[in-house]
C-alpha cells in the first residue's frame, strides 16, 4: 500500500487539477497514513484514521469539477507504477473500491456538507463493501 500511496501521491502533484489540495502541507505523515488506511480497508489492521476524518477533509469544499475522475484514473495508473499484481479480479476489486470511494467523497464535496461521526472504516472485498 506504501508504494501505491507514494505512486499516487506523486501523480497526483504532477496533475496541474490535483496539485492544489495536495500541496498545501497537511499531515506530515499523510502518505504513511494513507498507505495504513487503505491497508485497512482492504483488510489490513486499524490504522489511526477514522472514516469521518477522511471524509471530513473533503467535505463542503463546493464545486470540484473534474478531480473526482482525475483521482480516479491517477489511482489506476498508480496500480502498475506501484508493480502490483496484473491479476483481473485483484484489479477490478481495486477500481470498483477506488470509483466507490471517489464517488462518496464527490457526494460530500457540496458547500454545507455534513459528514457523519464515528463512521467506520469500510471494508472491501473481492465482490465490494463488506457488511
Amino acid at each position: 500500500m506504501l508504494r501505491l500511496v507514494r505512486a499516487h501521491y506523486a501523480r497526483c502533484l504532477a496533475d496541474p487539477v490535483l496539485n492544489h489540495p495536495f500541496s498545501h502541507g497537511g499531515h506530515p505523515q499523510h502518505v504513511e497514513r494513507l498507505a495504513a488506511y487503505w491497508g485497512e480497508v482492504f483488510g489490513g489492521p486499524v490504522a489511526e484514521l477514522e472514516e469521518s476524518e477522511v471524509l471530513g477533509l473533503h467535505a463542503g469544499v463546493g464545486d470540484i469539477g473534474d478531480a473526482g475522475e482525475r483521482f480516479f484514473a491517477s489511482f489506476l495508473a498508480s496500480l502498475d507504477e506501484a508493480r502490483l499484481p496484473d491479476d483481473e479480479e485483484f484489479r477490478a476489486a481495486m477500481a470498483a473500491y477506488m470509483r466507490w470511494a471517489v464517488d462518496r467523497v464527490v457526494g460530500y464535496a457540496p458547500v454545507g456538507s455534513v459528514v457523519p461521526q464515528r463512521e467506520p472504516v469500510p471494508r472491501w472485498g473481492w465482490v465490494g463493501l463488506a457488511p
